[in-house]
Formats: structure tokens, C-alpha cells, sequence
């Protein structure tokens, strides 16, 4: 597959170099989800078919059938519970590392995988980092078992945090209810600005209801960004 827009150029030098850079021999690895990682399973099946021994745990249906497409051995998380590394992207990503993920409903088990890792490496292309987070919709992931009533308690909740009055849309596609690959439905806010995202995670998580949140802070240990010109560097936090 080639890419198809300058973004996508980027997409795939960040994959191609996280490869280069953190895929060694006899690794487990957590394969994330998104097209940014779905750039990087491309690579890493590239570097396999050459011989590279390593196993792959998927954080979403999407990515394990990605996978298996491209030969990338894999492993269920029960039987390999502690991983090296896990390599994904943000949906954003702010200079110190924390983000928003979900926008392709797999957030639950990205934060499953990611915390199940020694180190969580981020691939993005440079569009995705932000001085603040909160422009992209904030996925919360709740039951379907009375997800009006947890909507209620969540907008209670960033109204009395000083969000205001948040929408809280159950997230659509082609006019049907999305339904995340454990279940669950997904409320999407569009807050703004997030003022104080590991807080705010925290408050979420407490709702009852609420299975997950998207913003995923004190995760990310590095960051590879891509960029239009096909170049790629690693880059510590925080980013500046």
C-alpha cells in the first residue's frame, strides 16, 4: 500500500523509523490501532517476512485482522501479560506526552495494552501536536446498561469542573450506533481545552458506567513523529 497524501507520507516514516527503532528480536509487542499504526504494522510485516522474530498483541479487531493479513505472528494478552513495548497514536498529543486516543472507538483496549507494557512509544505525524488538549472530542467509553443516565452524571460532571454545557452525542456511523469491540457505546465532548487532564480522567473513571476515558496521561514514555519530507526522529518529553 502506498500513501496517498502528504500526511500519510508522515504517517509512514514515523511507523517505518518506531521499526527501526524499537522492534528487536524475540519482543512482545502491543500493536496499536489507527492509521498511524497501521503504518507501522505495514513496516513491522516488512521486517517479519525478512525474519525479525517478534509477536504482536492487537489493541483492537481492526489491527489483529490487519495482522494476521500481514503475516505478523500474534499472541492473546492472557498468555503474554507483560509486554516490552507497546507502539500507537494519538488522536493528540500534547508537549508532555498526554492525550487524547479513541477516535477509533479501540480506546479501553489500547489503555489495556499500553499499561500492560514497559514502555509505551507514541507514532504520530507532527499535525497531532497541540500546546493544549481538547479540540479533538474527548471519546468516553460507557455500558450500554443505562448510558443515559451515565451521560446525565457525565455532563454533571465538566458542567460543576467549569466545562460548561457539554453535548454528549452517542458517537454514529453511517446512521448506525458505533459499538466498541468490547460492547460499549461512546459518548464524544468536544471540551475546548482540557485544564487539567489527569484530574479529569480520574473523575470520569468514577462514574459509574463509565468503562474508560480517552485521555490517556503518564503513558507515554517516547514520541516518533513523521513528517511531509519522509523524515522521522524519536524525540523525549517532553516535546518541545
Amino acid at each position: 500500500m502506498q500513501p496517498r497524501t502528504a500526511q500519510d507520507i508522515a504517517k509512514r516514516a514515523a511507523g517505518r523509523k518506531a521499526v527501526e527503532a524499537y522492534c528487536k528480536d524475540g519482543m512482545r509487542l502491543g500493536l496499536g490501532s489507527g492509521t498511524t499504526s497501521h503504518w507501522f504494522a505495514r513496516e513491522l510485516a516488512v521486517r517479519v517476512r525478512d525474519g525479525l522474530d517478534v509477536v504482536g498483541v492487537p489493541t483492537s479487531t481492526a489491527t489483529r485482522d490487519l495482522a494476521l493479513e500481514l503475516g505478523i505472528p500474534l499472541a492473546d494478552l492472557n498468555d503474554v501479560p507483560q509486554l516490552d513495548v507497546t507502539i500507537d497514536g494519538p488522536d493528540e498529543i500534547d508537549r508532555a506526552g498526554s492525550m487524547i486516543k479513541g477516535g477509533g472507538a479501540c480506546l479501553l483496549w489500547e489503555k489495556v495494552v499500553a499499561r500492560a507494557s514497559d514502555r509505551m512509544v507514541v507514532v504520530a505525524d507532527d499535525s497531532k501536536v497541540v500546546d493544549r488538549l481538547g479540540a479533538f472530542p474527548l471519546p468516553i467509553e460507557v455500558l450500554p446498561f443505562g448510558w443515559v443516565s451515565t451521560r446525565r452524571l457525565v455532563g454533571e460532571l465538566l458542567a460543576d469542573t467549569g466545562y460548561g454545557a457539554v453535548d454528549l452525542p452517542r458517537r454514529e456511523r453511517n446512521g448506525e450506533v458505533v459499538v466498541t469491540d468490547s460492547g460499549n457505546y461512546l459518548l464524544d465532548g468536544r471540551l475546548g481545552a482540557v485544564q487539567d487532564a489527569g484530574a479529569l480522567a480520574v473523575a470520569l473513571n468514577q462514574i459509574p458506567g463509565v468503562v474508560e476515558n480517552g485521555l490517556f496521561v503518564g503513558i507515554a514514555d517516547e514520541v516518533v513523529l513523521g513528517h511531509r519530507d519522509e523524515s522521522a526522529e524519536v524525540v523525549g518529553l517532553p516535546l518541545t
